[in-house]
């Protein structure tokens, strides 16, 4: 979507620090003392980009709107597209990825901590299951209505 659109992007898992990195590798599930730091990370970014005139993609699992909210209160203009799907096709997609050091056992605390959209949040949901390419054409096409 980032190169489609001609923006920066960045994976929001190039945020986490090491101790984070280190937890989640051990199955265990971030906190929200874990995620704070990171998450200012990515609003800092996104906030430098936004201010450079860019605009800028961030993949990441701002799961929770407080988590979204810190989020926003580093780049006001942020628009979220949450991505929507079964577990079945999660866990799928958790499988086939490889070297990650996130592992699939914790796919169910993060669809615990999984907050949808609130209507006065920017953004809107946006079904994942379409073949990437399919799914970036929707989500240029949902953000194209919002500018």
């Amino acid at each position: 979507m980032a190169q489609r659109l001609g923006v920066p992007f960045a994976d929001g898992d190039d945020f986490h620090s090491p101790a984070g990195i280190a937890k989640m590798s051990a199955g265990t599930p971030l906190d929200d003392t874990d995620r704070r730091p990171w998450l200012e990370s990515i609003g800092r970014w996104l906030y430098e980009h936004d201010t450079a005139g860019t605009g800028a993609v961030v993949a990441c699992s701002a799961l929770k709107r407080r988590y979204r909210d810190t989020l926003r209160a580093a780049c006001p203009g942020i628009f979220f597209l949450q991505l929507t799907a079964d577990r079945e096709l999660l866990a799928d997609r958790l499988r086939g990825r490889h070297g990650h050091f996130m592992p699939g056992s914790l796919l169910n605390s993060q669809l615990a901590t999984l907050e949808p959209l609130e209507p006065d949040e920017p953004g809107t949901d946006l079904d994942a299951t379409p073949a990437p390419d399919a799914l970036t054409d929707l989500a240029i096409k949902l953000l194209a209505r919002q500018l």
